[in-house]
């Protein structure tokens, strides 16, 4: 098993916290985009950034991922986990593995928890299989457009004598409008059934798909809306201007008024998400970026403003 070194893939210190974790993502997600990149390899780095990404924001994958990198061994043959290791799961909510990310990732936070449907569903001498659940990451385009994808996990399989887990793959349909946490049910595609009837595939459990949205270098989700972040400069925002901005479904002109200031929100009809029964909008949110003095005439040119400009943002603390 080739180990992966989460902190150098996101090119950040081992001690980094959450706020230049993301930051470093969001660079390395725009760099590396599918569709802002047509290098050869740069969907694959981007899968990397963001298996790296999905481990570091959160704290139980992390504790967990320190723990093992820290006491593994490395050597010709690959990456060795501790003696006595054991995957808590690392907080995920899911089962069998997560589509798309390494077998490394798989490993460490794809332990098995299928539900059993024992209880209540005992016929003499057979019973219903276990329920799988499983993790499957997608892009924000494709929630949009729908896509088939290819998945493997691990099906735990009796023999008479002892359960074994065994590799299935499976191609899913997601559907267009499918949304962060949602769950779509595969019906009888779970662990197959026992005893002397288990030949019945009605005897199969299910699998359920857990989607999750992978995070996106520009767009951020608020239910079916999307969010994007402008920034401009001062006298951007002071005298307006007219920008072509990103959207998912390809680049449009926008017109932001004169004196926008920062936190603005300017509405953009139908250029969201979509689910079955709503269009979702995307709102572009003003940020005002204060750019460095660099020069005596830059220098001038701010100190005439302030002579000329009597605003003061400040006038309420007299009052």
């Amino acid at each position: 098993m080739e180990f992966k070194d989460y902190y150098k893939i996101l090119d950040v210190k081992e001690d980094a916290d959450l706020k230049e974790i993301k930051k470093s993502y969001r660079k390395l997600a725009l760099k590396f985009h599918p569709d802002m990149n047509p290098d050869e390899g740069a969907e694959e780095k981007f899968k990397q950034v963001a298996e790296a990404y999905e481990v570091l924001k959160d704290d139980d994958k992390r504790a967990e991922y320190d723990e093992m990198k820290r006491y593994g061994s490395s050597s010709e043959q690959g990456f060795k986990a501790p003696p006595g290791w054991q995957s808590s799961g690392g907080g995920a909510n899911h089962s069998g593995s997560s589509a798309d990310f390494s077998d490394f990732f798989n490993s460490v936070f794809g332990g098995g928890r299928g539900q059993s449907r024992h209880a209540g569903q005992q016929h003499a001498d057979f019973y219903k299989g276990q329920d799988l659940e499983m993790e499957v990451p997608i892009f924000l385009e494709e929630s949009v457009s729908g896509i088939t994808k290819n998945i493997e996990f691990m099906v735990p399989v009796f023999d008479g004598r002892q359960t074994q887990q065994t590799k299935k793959s499976l191609k899913v349909k997601i559907p267009a409008g499918v949304a962060d946490g949602e769950r779509i049910r595969l019906k009888g595609q779970g662990a197959p059934g026992q005893g002397a009837a288990s030949s019945d595939k009605k005897l199969n459990g299910d699998l359920f798909l857990h989607v999750r949205l992978v995070p996106h270098p520009l767009f951020d989700v608020q239910g079916i809306n999307l969010l994007l972040t402008v920034t401009l400069t001062p006298w951007e925002a002071a005298l307006g201007i007219k920008l072509e901005v990103p959207t998912l479904h390809g680049k449009i002109n926008l017109n932001i008024p004169p004196e926008s200031r920062s936190g603005k929100k300017l509405r953009i009809k139908g250029k969201g998400l979509k689910n079955k029964t709503a269009q979702g909008d995307l709102l572009a949110i003003i940020k005002i970026d204060i750019p460095p003095v660099t020069s005596d005439e830059a220098k001038k040119l701010w100190e005439q403003l302030a002579e000329v400009e009597k605003y003061n943002p400040r006038d309420d603390w007299s009052n």
